[in-house]
């Protein structure tokens, strides 16, 4: 389990996480929703050792994560951040290798193969694994780098904004791997996410962020609800049921003022 315990981060007089308290449940994915600044990225920057918070404890496995050496952890935990900048020319193939490293120090097993393969094969990127990075679409890179993490195979996955230059469709494979990667292999999943929808369709839980507080953190349908919503956004949600499943719409036409 991951814990996080009184967590707080402050750039000069901006405090950007106040006394974060979070138990994220195991098996499950949990997701970070909250309007740009509410401190969802800074957060998992922390979880993942990234970044060092000003006060408070983060406990992986009941251990604090700043006792982990670099290898243990990275076998523990694995974190796609928001940006990732490749200086080297590498294939896909060779950038998913990368996700070995911690188990092979770069000489891969037949093990580590069969992982690549499977990761690549996860992430529908059979057809293009031998061709460059820098020749691929924004699309076709994102979900590049989210086999490097898939072939990590950590129990923890952290991901900062996954869907950012996927299309719809690659947006619900995606979630969809996610969502398999949780049920046919226990991962733990903690994403961070903009699009409600999504949040609302794949989460277990949902946690809540405003202002670098939680605000609201329980299981996604006890947190998809129009006032629940609106607090977090400062807009009004209309909840749609429909086969079982909880679709926002916020695009209503009430709410746009005339100049």
């Amino acid at each position: 389990m991951i814990e996080v315990k009184d967590i707080t981060k402050q750039y000069g007089k901006k405090v950007v996480l106040d006394g974060i308290d979070l138990q994220f449940p195991r098996g499950k994915i949990t997701s970070l929703i909250g309007s740009n600044g509410a401190g969802k990225s800074t957060l998992l920057s922390i979880v993942s050792r990234l970044l060092a918070q000003d006060g408070g404890i983060v406990m992986v496995d009941e251990k604090n994560v700043t006792d982990y050496k670099n290898k243990m952890l990275a076998q523990r935990l694995s974190i796609l951040k928001q940006s990732n900048h490749l200086e080297l020319k590498l294939t896909v193939r060779e950038l998913v290798s990368f996700g070995r490293f911690p188990y092979s120090q770069g000489r891969l097993t037949k093990e580590d193969k069969q992982k690549v393969d499977e990761a690549i094969l996860f992430l529908d990127l059979k057809e293009i694994e031998n061709n460059y990075m820098d020749e691929l679409s924004g699309g076709q890179k994102q979900r590049a780098f989210l086999a490097l993490v898939v072939a990590q195979d950590t129990e923890y996955i952290l991901l900062d904004e996954p869907l950012n230059n996927l299309d719809m469709k690659h947006s619900v494979q995606i979630m969809k791997t996610l969502r398999e990667l949780c049920q046919k292999k226990g991962k733990t999943i903690i994403i961070v996410i903009h699009e409600i929808n999504f949040a609302s369709h794949y989460s277990d839980y949902i946690v809540a962020m405003k202002n670098g507080k939680i605000i609201h953190f329980d299981i996604t349908e006890n947190i998809i609800k129009p006032q629940i919503l609106k607090e977090v956004f400062d807009l009004d949600f209309e909840i749609i049921q429909k086969n079982n499943r909880q679709i926002c719409n916020y695009f209503c036409l009430d709410q746009i003022k005339p100049n």
